[in-house]
């Protein structure tokens, strides 16, 4: 080619062409690849820019695989809780069902005391024996020209030279808050509604000193008469209350205000006595003293209450007998070793010792029923809580799962798992004959079952606070990448309305070139007409 001689003008318009055609094939390029920077000559800065934003938008792309599988491991712990706790929900159904049962005893232990004299379910101390106790005045002579001491026969109304008392009694005497009024309006022995007496000294009365000491012993309830003796008066205090006497017309009769007090045969059965009882069951060992007053035992209600914590209780019979027998939740045991004063020689609780319980064979079965399903039920909490797992990976079976959040995998998440079989929730299997065979082994059950369903929830606590903070990381990363993309796509891509104008615009200059070149070829042409 090197023979071949151009004019400079051909030439000039050859390189415009080879120019022109050069800037069409970048721009169709950039048309059909849709970047303005394809390879590193087309703009290096740009092109090593953007393929390091694409590769690390590549890598975060390649770690949502493994968060996404992340977010289902703990999807399916979750699930899994979901079902133990339903699980642990059917197990305290069950441990209720054994408190709703009849107990697995027909007799439970129980000590029942002699009768208590007195003992009342708002007292059960019961009440001291007693005998009437005498009060005793001084001599009184009657009204003879020479007196001698008055007798029962002794007439209340004065009269000279007779067996009167020496004046007519006037006023009152009050006996144990019942009042009895001598009254001149009156000749006879009357008695009010409330116990009230009137004795007449009015004139033709016949009224005696036995008169008064009937009315007195009327109020008293006095089993031994009062009498009269060597002209002294011996009222009785009967034996229900003491003798309690004031008023005006003592005086008359020999008598002085005052008190006297019964004699007091036998005291109170449990007044300032103790009692202990050994601890039965699991329940706290009893310590009471009876009484009145700030943490003493008078009432039945207050009995029970003393009990109730050594799983005992206290009824009283009609006839005052005190029973002491184990309550359903220890229906099983064998109450306490029984001491205190209350239980010393000649005392109510002398010698007593609880019987033993006697076992009910049709209870007992159903029970054990209930503890063959209470165990089945904990055989399923095992096995679902090893099902729970995710690509191999069991956060309720100890597993750990480590979530990677970027490319040089300096941001991570590690979630340890937890061991939730019934080992790991602190649940045991019963034994049947053993537990459920009363209500305490039934509320110890419940009591196990109700920790384990806090640590069910403090760990799907737990879980979700994980599943939360994963997801947001999955969300941003997938935002990140969109970031990452939209940067590399902004130094790269082309802006195809632009590239579509400059390729018509080559077109028409391609065109142009072309016609210029043949115009710069038309005089060799005339040379070549010349020749011909």
């Amino acid at each position: 080619m090197s023979g071949i001689v151009l004019s400079a003008s051909v030439r000039q318009n050859l390189l415009s062409l080879q120019s022109t055609a050069d800037l069409l094939a970048t721009t169709q390029n950039r048309l059909s690849t849709g970047k303005k920077v394809n390879t590193a000559l087309d703009n290096p800065t740009n092109f090593f820019t953007a393929q390091s934003l694409d590769n690390r938008a590549s890598d975060i792309n390649n770690l949502l695989d493994g968060i996404s599988n992340g977010v289902q491991v703990l999807q399916a712990a979750n699930t899994g809780i979901t079902s133990l706790q339903k699980l642990v929900d059917s197990a305290k159904s069950v441990a209720n069902q054994a408190l709703q049962a009849a107990v697995g005893y027909s007799q439970k232990s129980s000590v029942t005391t002699a009768a208590i004299h007195g003992a009342t379910t708002d007292d059960i101390r019961g009440t001291a024996i007693y005998a009437s106790a005498t009060l005793a005045g001084s001599v009184v002579n009657n009204n003879l020209t020479t007196p001698v001491p008055i007798t029962a026969a002794t007439k209340l109304v004065s009269a000279t030279n007779a067996d009167t008392l020496a004046s007519t009694p006037t006023g009152v005497i009050s006996v144990n808050g019942k009042t009895i009024t001598f009254s001149t309006a009156q000749t006879t022995s009357t008695t009010d509604a409330s116990g009230n007496v009137t004795l007449g000294t009015g004139a033709g009365s016949t009224l005696t000193v036995g008169d008064l000491l009937t009315a007195i012993d009327g109020i008293t309830g006095a089993t031994t008469a009062s009498t009269v003796s060597a002209g002294a008066l011996q009222i009785s205090t009967g034996i229900n209350q003491d003798l309690t006497i004031s008023g005006s017309a003592l005086a008359a009769f020999g008598l002085t205000a005052g008190t006297t007090a019964r004699t007091v045969t036998t005291p109170s059965p449990l007044d300032g006595l103790t009692l202990t009882i050994g601890a039965t069951g699991n329940g706290t060992a009893t310590n009471i003293t009876f009484g009145s007053g700030i943490g003493k035992v008078k009432s039945l209600n207050d009995l029970n209450a003393a009990l109730s914590a050594n799983n005992l209780q206290a009824s009283l019979s009609a006839g005052g007998a005190l029973t002491i027998s184990t309550t359903n939740d220890a229906a099983s045991a064998t109450i306490g070793t029984i001491g205190g004063t209350a239980a010393a020689s000649g005392k109510l609780f002398n010698g007593l010792a609880g019987s033993a319980p006697v076992q009910d064979p049709g209870g007992l079965a159903n029970r054990a029923n209930l503890v063959n399903q209470y165990n089945n039920i904990l055989d399923q909490i095992t096995t679902t809580a090893q099902d729970a797992s995710y690509n191999g990976i069991n956060l309720l079976n100890g597993d750990q799962l480590k979530l990677t959040f970027n490319e040089t995998g300096s941001s991570t998440l590690k979630i340890q798992g937890v061991t939730f079989d019934a080992s790991g929730l602190n649940l045991t299997k019963l034994v049947a004959g053993t537990d459920f065979i009363d209500n305490a082994s039934a509320n110890a059950t419940l009591k196990t079952l109700n920790s384990a369903s806090g640590l069910l929830r403090t760990q799907a606590s737990t879980l979700g606070s994980n599943l939360s903070i994963v997801q947001i990381r999955q969300d941003f990363s997938k935002n990140l990448i969109n970031v990452l993309q939209t940067g590399s796509s902004n130094l790269t891509l082309a802006d195809t309305n632009e590239e579509a104008a400059n390729s018509q615009a080559l077109s028409t200059r391609q065109s142009i070139a072309v016609s210029a070149l043949a115009l710069a070829n038309q005089s060799q042409q005339s040379v070549l007409q010349l020749l011909r």
